[in-house]
């Protein structure tokens, strides 16, 4: 299976990971072990330096700086983290084996130690915006939740030169670090609920899935993708720290029935992302979709080629995260079908199943029932115009069917290509 990347040989993959999450968590291992792994897979594996530990090892402490040497401090970090990384990317292009480029960290880390309006001012100044940095700049995020979090037996600051956090600052650091990266297409959050070697197992798991690799029976595969059909939208007071998008899908004409092909915009604020999807059939059990980043030029192109059968789907897509569970809400809007008027579903990964399932839901939404696999909550069958009893384009399929762009930890494997 090939997968051209652009600034890269046919067939090549770059892939650029961040490892993200709160103090003593597991980064440094899951680094280790991830280097190992894709090694032994033939990968090159490029691994950029944390920034802020590259530059307090030099003897800058926050507590002897003024307030603007603090800002001034955050805002040079972040343009030497944006410089180290750019350099990994420069050399994962010019790679002639598939390349794995794992961050310590990314850009969003540090909108977590800063006040939102010294952020939006930092924005502004650099002329950097959060869709970019955000969601254009890494393929995937990966949250290993601090041990501060859920296995507080073998929280440590010992082994670390930079770290003093107590249990209860730990936790505070780790949840900002996740909420940093709410609203990114691609975003796993590895918990503390199986042992240490089981999280690092799940943490390379995810990475494979998202890249499309069958680990066989190396790891053992836990979660899956859940939905959730949700009565009404309640006022977002009742929600935590979220991130709203608006989302478009066209779906595409296609090479065969089968065969679904799709264009998303997704974005905030006037800044966008464009992803072309390709689902094929399933081969051994599992589905295949290939993504490619594109152009705003190359998404205005492809939009020629619209299959006038499908409704174009309007979406409103929240994110926001509850006890460690990542979740992504879809507010159907019009123009659309009249099936879809007043559609909210919500999806989540979990390898959890009956009262322990619902035992992570969110409270303060009302859920109606599970419509996890049902053909009618598909959004590939939510845009078709014809009603569902005339037309033959109707998938009863799960593998047939549309699964949306929310993919973590399911069966379904996905190659993710294309650069910031």
């Amino acid at each position: 299976m090939k997968t051209t990347m652009e600034g890269s040989a046919e067939g090549k993959k770059v892939y650029k990971l961040v490892l993200t999450g709160g103090p003593c968590g597991g980064k440094t291992t899951g680094q280790a072990r991830l280097c190992t792994f894709f090694e032994n897979l033939g990968w090159k594996v490029f691994r950029v330096p944390e920034t802020a530990t590259v530059l307090l090892s030099g003897g800058i402490k926050f507590s002897d700086l003024t307030a603007d040497e603090a800002y001034k401090f955050q805002e040079n970090l972040l343009r030497t983290m944006i410089q180290m990384e750019n350099t990994f990317f420069e050399l994962g292009k010019s790679c002639t084996r598939n390349c794995l480029i794992i961050c310590d960290r990314g850009v969003m880390d540090a909108s977590a130690f800063v006040s939102k309006e010294k952020w939006d001012r930092m924005m502004r100044t650099n002329s950097w915006n959060s869709v970019e940095l955000r969601d254009n700049r890494y393929n995937q995020i990966v949250h290993m939740v601090s041990a501060a979090n859920g296995a507080e037996a073998f929280y440590s600051t010992e082994d670390h030169a930079c770290r003093s956090e107590g249990v209860g600052l730990a936790r505070e650091l780790d949840y900002k670090s996740a909420a940093a990266w709410i609203g990114h297409p691609y975003f796993d959050v590895i918990d503390n609920s199986t042992d240490f070697d089981s999280k690092m197992n799940r943490m390379i798991e995810c990475v494979c899935q998202k890249l499309g690799i069958d680990t066989g029976d190396r790891l053992l595969t836990t979660s899956k993708k859940v939905k959730f059909l949700v009565s009404e939208l309640p006022p977002n007071s009742a929600f935590p720290a979220f991130q709203d998008f608006d989302v478009v899908h066209h779906y595409l004409q296609s090479a065969g029935p089968r065969v679904q092909a799709r264009l998303r915009k997704r974005g905030q604020n006037g800044h966008f992302s464009y992803i072309h999807t390709i689902r094929r059939p399933h081969l051994h059990g599992q589905s295949i979709e290939v993504k490619t980043q594109l152009t705003h030029r190359d998404y205005l192109n492809m939009l020629t080629q619209r299959d006038d059968s499908h409704f174009t789907i309007y979406k409103k897509r929240r994110c926001f995260l509850v006890n460690n569970q990542y979740f992504q809400m879809d507010i159907y809007k019009e123009p659309g079908h009249p099936r879809c008027k007043g559609l909210i579903l919500l999806e989540t990964y979990t390898s959890l199943s009956g009262d322990k399932l619902k035992g992570i839901l969110p409270t303060f939404l009302n859920i109606v029932k599970e419509v996890t696999g049902q053909p009618n909550y598909s959004m590939f069958n939510l845009s078709l115009k014809e009603d569902w009893s005339n037309t033959k384009k109707f998938c009863y399929s799960l593998h047939d069917q549309d699964e949306g762009e929310f993919r973590a930890n399911g069966h379904s494997q996905k190659m993710i290509n294309g650069t910031a």
